[in-house]
C-alpha cells in the first residue's frame, strides 16, 4: 500500500524529519533510481530525511519543473506518486470527477500527438480531449471506439511510429490556433488571477502586500483590455482568496483564450530583483505550452523594455495552475518587494501603468502574424482598438 497525501498544507516534509511517510518518500525515490536501495535501510518509524534524500528530491524536482527546494509537499509528493506509472501498468479511462492522471497518460498523449491525433496538452492528466483522441485513434485502427486504452490499445500503439514529420505537433497546431484566431482583440476572452488574496497576504515588504498590489494591478489591467474589446474574468474578489486548483477550476469555466496570473516575488537578499515569466513546460522532455511560451517572452521583454525592472527570463514549469487549465496560462512574477528599486516601482501609478500597457501589447503581439510585428518596446496601442494597427500606426 503506498501512502497517499493528506490534502491540507500540513502534508510537508524535509530534511532531519523522520517517520513512515518520510519511509515511503524513500522508496518512491529508489524506485525511480534516484536513491540507491540500501538492505540495511531503517524500520518506517525510524527513517530520516536526510541530505542524501534531501538531494535526490531536488533532482527530481529539477527533471519535474517543480520549484527545487527538497522539500516534499503536496505537489512534489502528487509527482511522485505520477512518476510511478509506465504505459501498459492500468487501464485508462476518462472520469470527469475524478480525471486520472500519471506519466503513462504523458507518454500516451505524446504518442498521440507524434500520430497526428489531437489529446490536447501533454500534461499526463486523461482529460476529455485525451478521451476524444483515443477514440479517433481506436476508430481509424479497427478498435471500439470507447475512449478507455486497455490491452487492445496498447497492443495497436505497440506496433505504430510516428507520422508527423517537420517539427514538434504541438507547436504546429498551437500556431495554426493563433492564426485562425484572428489578429484583433476585440473578442478575446482573458481570465486574470490576481495572486494570493483573503488570508493570505503573499509578500509583505516595505509597506506593501503583494495581494493587494496585485489586486490594484489587475483592475488597471481589466479596464485597459476592456477598452480593447477584450472580455475579461478574475479569479478572485478584493478579499477573497483560493487554492491554485481552485483559481484553474475556476479558469476553465470560462473557456477563456488564455489566463494570466500577476504575482510579486521576495528574498532575504535585497539586493535580488527583476521580472520572471512562466508557463506550462518540461522543456528539458520536449514539452511545453508554445502559446504559453510565446506569450511569456512577448511580456516579459515589453515589461523589461518598458518599465526598467530587471530581466529574470522565462521559465517552463509544472505548477498547478499553470498544468490544470486547459487554456494556455501564463504566471508574471513582477519584481521583488524585497528590493527597495522593485517596491517603489510597483507602488508607482506610473509604473503600474507601464506594466499594464506591457501586459497589453504583449497581448496584441502574440495574436499579430509575424510580418505585422514590431519589435519589443515599440508598438502603441490606441485607446480603442477594434482592428490590429499596421506597422505605420504601430510605431508612430
Amino acid at each position: 500500500m503506498t501512502q497517499q497525501p493528506p490534502s491540507t498544507a500540513n502534508f510537508l516534509f524535509k530534511r532531519e524529519d523522520t517517520g513512515p511517510a518520510v519511509a515511503d518518500i524513500r522508496s518512491r525515490l529508489v524506485a525511480l533510481r534516484l536513491l540507491p536501495d540500501d538492505p540495511r535501510a531503517q524500520t518506517p518509524d525510524d527513517a530520516v530525511f536526510d541530505t542524501a534524500m534531501e538531494d535526490a528530491v531536488r533532482h527530481f524536482q529539477q527533471d519535474r519543473a517543480l520549484t527545487a527546494d527538497g522539500v516534499v509537499g503536496p505537489e512534489t509528493f502528487r509527482h511522485l506518486e505520477e512518476a510511478r506509472w509506465r504505459l501498459g501498468d492500468r487501464l485508462l479511462a476518462h472520469s470527469v470527477s475524478h480525471p486520472m492522471v500519471g506519466d503513462d497518460i504523458a507518454r500516451l498523449q505524446q504518442r498521440l500527438l507524434d500520430m497526428g491525433f489531437v489529446p490536447g496538452r501533454v500534461d499526463g492528466i486523461y482529460g476529455p480531449d485525451t478521451a476524444q483522441a483515443v477514440r479517433e485513434f481506436q476508430r481509424n485502427t479497427g478498435l471500439r471506439p470507447d475512449g478507455t486504452c486497455g490491452p487492445a490499445t496498447f497492443t495497436v500503439l505497440a506496433r505504430l511510429t510516428r507520422t508527423v514529420v517537420g517539427g514538434h505537433p504541438h507547436v504546429m497546431r498551437e500556431s495554426e490556433e493563433l492564426r485562425r484566431s484572428g489578429p484583433s482583440l476585440a473578442g478575446k476572452v482573458l481570465v486574470l488571477d490576481p495572486g494570493h488574496g483573503g488570508d493570505d497576504p503573499g509578500a509583505t515588504c516595505h509597506g506593501l502586500r503583494e495581494a493587494d498590489v496585485m489586486w490594484d494591478l489587475v483592475n488597471r489591467l481589466e479596464g485597459r483590455l476592456t477598452a480593447l474589446g477584450v472580455r475579461t474574468y478574475l479569479t478572485r474578489s478584493q478579499h477573497t482568496g483560493g487554492t491554485e486548483a481552485d483559481r484553474a477550476r475556476f479558469a476553465n469555466a470560462t473557456e477563456a483564450d488564455l489566463a494570466v496570473s500577476l504575482h510579486t516575488d521576495s528574498h532575504p537578499n535585497p539586493r535580488a530583483h527583476g521580472v520572471s515569466a512562466y508557463y506550462y513546460g518540461y522543456d528539458r522532455h520536449g514539452r511545453w505550452s508554445h502559446t504559453g511560451r510565446s506569450f511569456a517572452g512577448f511580456a516579459r521583454r515589453e515589461i523589461v523594455a518598458r518599465c526598467g525592472f530587471g530581466d529574470n527570463r522565462s521559465h517552463g514549469k509544472t505548477w498547478t495552475l499553470l498544468r490544470t487549465t486547459r487554456m494556455p496560462t501564463v504566471r508574471l512574477d513582477l519584481g521583488y518587494l524585497s528590493n527597495p528599486d522593485d517596491a517603489a516601482r510597483l507602488a508607482s501609478a506610473e509604473a503600474q501603468t507601464l506594466i499594464v500597457e506591457s501586459i497589453a501589447v504583449a497581448l496584441q503581439r502574440l495574436y499579430l502574424p509575424p510580418e505585422d510585428d514590431a519589435p519589443t518596446g515599440v508598438l502603441n496601442l490606441p485607446l480603442r482598438l477594434t482592428a490590429p494597427p499596421t506597422m505605420d500606426e504601430a510605431t508612430s
